[in-house]
């Protein structure tokens, strides 16, 4: 399956050209003391932030909740805070590409990585969205608390409790999702992006969406005549129980499936890449959308 993958665009380069005109150098700490990490979204950010607490200075690139995250283009202000910082953490899977290219060019190689992809243990090719894979959230945290450890060996057992403290309420989500699967046996939902895939996995909810839909919403090409008409055809006669919808990346094709799907009595769910307004932290929006996805499911 060709995935879809943030990249950034010719932007990168006027942002170390003008990086490099002002000036700066390379630390390890903010000014402030703290630990100066860098994550290529607020997804990972805000678990960088639940592990270090106070102690860390978390910068992420990806962080505005209205925007496309597939388009970036490179700004300054992240460059120069990839030249300070200690730990980096990154998506990996081909979905953050241009974040190692701009640890190359800011100099950051230096700093310690946290590639969530690569200690998920998946297979290159297969779906890159793993913040929705609990298992690796956990992966991800307890490395965080390892490095943060190392650079700041006063603090290990804050990071300690933090993570374990992380852990416990990622059981509970872990048992809200698996409670998914044990209410409603046997649910098919219709999905625009395989963004939640693994939600939906950990969740036993079957995605019924044509493959040649899903290729092409995420290859950004023309839905096949079929496909579009295949997918339309189980929201409008209400052969799924809800329709998912990444409200991020949205187009004229998933905007009518949307409508077609209010117009029918199907409930939309809404899912997003990165951390929307209003939520406190990684938790609280997975706990948000567990709970969306539970009850449109719930619906008669």
């Amino acid at each position: 399956m060709t995935l879809r993958h943030l990249r950034a665009g010719a932007a990168v380069a006027a942002a170390l050209l003008a990086l490099t005109a002002c000036g700066g150098g390379s630390t390890e700490t903010a000014a402030d003391g703290k630990i100066a990490v860098v994550a290529s979204t607020n997804v990972w950010g805000s678990v960088v932030e639940a592990i270090g607490g106070d102690a860390v200075t978390v910068h992420s690139i990806i962080d505005d909740p209205s925007a496309d995250p597939h388009s970036y283009e490179s700004k300054p202000a992240d460059v120069a805070a990839l030249g300070k910082a200690k730990l980096v953490v990154f998506n990996g899977g081909g979905y953050d590409d241009f974040f190692t290219k701009l640890i190359g060019d800011s100099g950051a190689d230096g700093a310690k990585q946290v590639d969530a992809f690569a200690l998920s243990g998946k297979e290159d090719g297969v779906n890159e969205h793993v913040w929705y894979d609990l298992p690796t959230v956990r992966g991800v945290a307890g490395k965080v608390a390892e490095e943060l450890s190392a650079a700041a060996p006063d603090k290990k057992d804050a990071f300690t409790a933090n993570v374990d403290a992380f852990n416990v309420e990622l059981d509970g989500l872990s048992a809200s999702i698996a409670k998914i699967g044990t209410d409603h046996p046997g649910a098919k939902v219709v999905v625009t992006e395989p963004v939640p895939h693994y939600l939906l996995e950990a969740a036993g909810v079957t995605d019924a969406t044509p493959v040649e839909f899903t290729e092409a919403i995420e290859n950004e090409t023309d839905v096949p005549v079929a496909a579009l008409t295949a997918t339309n055809d189980l929201v409008t006669g209400k052969q799924v129980t809800a329709l998912v919808n990444n409200t991020q990346t949205e187009n004229s094709v998933t905007q009518q499936l949307v409508s077609k799907a209010e117009a029918a009595g199907v409930p939309v769910v809404g899912v997003t890449e990165t951390l929307p307004e209003g939520v406190a932290g990684y938790l609280d929006w997975m706990t948000k959308q567990v709970d969306a996805l539970s009850g449109a499911l719930g619906e008669k």
